[in-house]
């Protein structure tokens, strides 16, 4: 008996659909990335001298491992964490060169001199919640951003937040120079100076 051949499959074809799948699913697919917490670090500074901070101008804010916070050695829930910081921040306390003719604040001397002076020193624990670490993030970074708010529409007659959205809008018709120069200026008179103490 004579054998038959078996029909051959003809794979001429499997590399143009494997490259086709290969495309469509690099197409479509989507990652996740984590936005994390943007910080900027200061820039490097050559000078030898050492830099003498004031205890006054220094808030101090511990989170421990139990989430529980402690905001100027006083214990404090989380939702009066923003309006104790503006209260630092916005305090105004300095005299002559140290101070602040914008500021709102009680003018305590025992408080910050200026927000230019004024730093919030955050520590954690190891065994502190990624929440409630991210929580208190983000009450004292709210904190900026009202004092920014009101001072933006003291000055401009908008807020700070509109002003962040419009810079970011590619379509937006006004000047971007003079709004980032605004912008600027808010950041300058309310720079974000938080310390994260290890």
């Amino acid at each position: 008996m004579a054998r038959r051949s078996s029909p051959e499959v003809n794979a001429g074809s499997m590399a143009d659909i494997a490259f086709l799948l290969l495309i469509f699913f690099l197409v479509t697919t989507t990652i996740e990335t984590d936005s994390g917490i943007s910080r900027k670090l200061p820039p490097m500074e050559e000078s030898e001298e050492d830099v003498v901070i004031k205890q006054k101008n220094i808030f101090t804010v511990l989170l421990n491992g139990k989430d529980q916070l402690l905001v100027e050695d006083e214990l404090m829930v989380l939702e009066d964490l923003r309006e104790s910081a503006i209260e630092f921040l916005d305090n105004g306390g300095g005299t002559g060169d140290d101070a602040c003719n914008y500021c709102k604040g009680n003018k305590d001397p025992k408080s910050s001199d200026n927000p230019d002076k004024a730093i919030i020193s955050l520590k954690n624990e190891r065994e502190t919640s990624y929440a409630t670490y991210i929580s208190v993030q983000n009450e004292l970074v709210a904190a900026y951003t009202h004092l920014r708010n009101i001072r933006a529409d003291e000055l401009f007659g908008e807020s700070y937040s509109g002003m962040m959205k419009n810079y970011k809008d590619v379509n937006w018709p006004g000047n971007r120079e003079k709004l980032k120069e605004n912008i600027n200026r808010l950041r300058k008179e309310y720079p974000q100076k938080l310390s994260e103490v290890q």
